[in-house]
């Protein structure tokens, strides 16, 4: 099983133009915001404040890289949706993070955090069919399932799965986490080491 043993801040980037060299694989993180991002990060990675924890939606600005075990970047990219910036701001950032998704070779997959507590959101949905529709890979993360019972969360996933169906015909894989019990991680670095395995 994956372990991490090292998990360094490398860099933080305005756009992918200036992102490090493309020489290791890349593993991206993402959500609306105040879905539990840096929690999950991390507990991924054992650290208490690799990546800054804040009540205030939208800390995220810039694209993160985090590099791991010296084989692989962990990427913590801005969150979507409300935060408490200009519409201004918030739309260089969709350029910033559109970007990066589209042009970057080394990113092998997108980890599109989702709110377990909530119903299917109109925002996760539309971007989650985005990044299928530009043949982006990607898994679905479901965060906080500590928050409520196994059975909420469950119906609410299903609920997700239904409402994908309608524009997927294979769903991406899925996961479900809680940083707060550390639940799901070490399935999520099994998945990651699997893809690392077979590139």
């Amino acid at each position: 099983m994956l372990k991490v043993h090292s998990a360094q801040f490398v860099k933080s980037s305005p756009d992918y133009r200036d992102c490090p060299p493309s020489r290791l694989p890349e593993y991206a993180f993402i959500g609306r915001s105040n879905v539990g991002k840096s929690s999950l990060i991390n507990m991924l990675t054992n650290r208490k404040n690799l990546a800054k924890i804040s009540r205030k939606p939208g800390k995220t600005r810039l694209i993160n890289h985090f590099i791991i075990n010296d084989q692989w970047y962990l990427v913590d990219l801005p969150g979507y949706g409300w935060a408490q910036v200009s519409k201004q701001e918030r739309k260089k950032w969709q350029k910033n993070i559109r970007d990066y998704l589209m042009n970057r070779p080394s990113l092998y997959c997108v980890f599109v955090l989702i709110d377990s507590r909530l119903e299917p959101q109109n925002i996760d949905i539309e971007f989650i069919n985005h990044l299928g529709e530009q043949q982006v890979s990607l898994v679905l993360v479901y965060t906080k399932s500590d928050k409520q019972s196994a059975g909420q969360t469950t119906r609410n996933q299903v609920m997700m799965q239904n409402k994908l169906k309608e524009k997927w015909e294979e769903l991406p894989r899925f996961f479900v986490t809680s940083a707060q019990k550390k639940l799901g991680g070490d399935e999520l670095l099994a998945f990651i080491d699997e893809i690392n395995q077979k590139s």
